[in-house]
């Protein structure tokens, strides 16, 4: 994959930035604004996973096009400490943090494709995909 942008996660800041970034990717790319806040939505969600355990990482657009559609691609990736248990982030209403942000169900239900891998020691990358209707 070659991404087109990449937003580094330092700060809590960088979680408004990679938003505004990803907002900017899916309107050129033809997302109506309904979609675009989708995409804004799990943009924040997994910035903010990245801020609150990793403390740093990144988050990476590229648009992909196939034959009959076209679509962002998301890509969070950071080198923290792993998720020990990736089904049980996966529960719905399950937080470690307190929040009462959607979590990675909610981005996982915003999206189209949804794919996370995590190495305890390593580290987390997740690929979120959302296809224009």
């Amino acid at each position: 994959m070659d991404f087109q942008s990449c937003v580094n996660i330092n700060k809590e800041w960088d979680i408004v930035g990679a938003r505004q970034i990803g907002r900017d990717f899916a309107r050129k790319i033809g997302f109506g604004t309904v979609d675009q806040a989708r995409i804004a939505t799990a943009i924040s969600e997994l910035a903010r996973n990245i801020y609150l355990y990793a403390g740093t990482g990144k988050i990476c657009f590229e648009t992909i096009e196939e034959i009959d559609h076209k679509g962002l691609v998301i890509l969070a990736m950071d080198d923290g400490p792993g998720i020990p248990e990736i089904s049980k982030v996966m529960e719905d209403g399950y937080s470690t943090s307190g929040g009462l942000g959607a979590g990675l169900p909610g981005v996982k239900r915003l999206m189209d494709e949804f794919d996370i891998v995590s190495e305890q020691g390593k580290g987390t990358e997740i690929k979120a995909v959302k296809w224009v209707r």
